[in-house]
């Protein structure tokens, strides 16, 4: 048996661990919290006070509440497993604990890409999270304007800003299409129901759309060099803000991540994992 099959196999032993997969789980509610929070941060600007509107923002809140530190180590590893869960994933292919291949649709490289990206993302909420648990957490918005200043001042780093803003385009249209077309049902062990199709399908248009207006905004900044505009999710709710009826945008967003809150909680009990 090769190495690589040896490591294979190691993965696939682990995924069977219901320790490992219910942890996993958790960092699903994980995310459903921080949504949440980011869906009052938002509403909280339409109705005119301040805030990040972004994972910062989200942990920033938990930090300030009574016992936030002990609920943001926890937050962190749940994280932390869900992106272990995630890199078996891009081992060994989706849903490790069913006995399958691939569904169709997508291929099985496309698959573990994706499952990487997202191992990706979710160490980089758990390391924010242990940063403000540890009390050296900082919003992300002037971090982000300061390296996109910086990027803007060469050709590669500009090349890197539009490649952000294309993949976040991309990344925010798949979340749209998938809810438009009802395609998250399939991350799940059930058919949906009276409220989980609809909570889904406002959830994932709602997220596709701030995301998709980070990354136009990130492409705005670098047409524009102006390094304020490429913040992410932040700025995207700041910008719609502006826009006519900027008010009512704002809360239909608050509601529509909110809802992607709620749908990570049923993914929480009823993901395939």
């Amino acid at each position: 048996m090769s190495a690589r099959s040896s490591a294979q196999d190691a993965v696939a032993r682990a995924t069977r661990s219901n320790a490992f997969e219910s942890a996993a789980r958790i960092g699903y509610a994980v995310s459903g919290v921080l949504h949440l929070l980011v869906g009052y941060i938002i509403l909280q600007i339409a109705l005119g006070a301040g805030g990040e509107a972004d994972s910062s923002g989200a942990l920033g809140t938990l930090a300030r509440q009574t016992g936030g530190a002990a609920m943001l180590w926890l937050a962190a590893i749940g994280l932390l497993a869900l992106a272990l869960w995630r890199l078996a994933e891009t081992a060994v292919g989706p849903h490790p604990s069913e006995r399958y291949d691939e569904e169709q649709g997508e291929t099985r490289v496309t698959k573990r890409l994706k499952s990487f990206s997202l191992a990706v993302i979710y160490i980089a909420v758990a390391y924010s999270a242990i940063k403000f648990a540890s009390g050296g957490g900082q919003p992300h918005t002037a971090r982000n304007t300061e390296l996109s200043a910086r990027l803007m001042g060469s050709g590669a780093g500009k090349a890197v800003l539009i490649a952000v803003g294309l993949v976040l385009v991309g990344v925010g249209g798949y979340h749209a299409y998938k809810g438009f077309t009802k395609r998250f049902l399939k991350d799940l062990k059930v058919g949906g129901g009276r409220w989980i199709t609809p909570i889904g399908v406002v959830g994932y248009i709602a997220k596709g759309l701030v995301l998709g207006g980070a990354g136009v905004l990130v492409i705005v900044a670098w047409l524009t060099a102006d390094p304020s505009k490429a913040t992410g999710v932040d700025a995207a709710a700041k910008a719609l803000g502006t826009a006519p009826f900027g008010k009512f945008l704002l809360i239909a967003a608050a509601l529509g991540i909110a809802a992607f809150g709620l749908y990570s909680f049923v993914r929480s009990r009823h993901a395939r994992m």
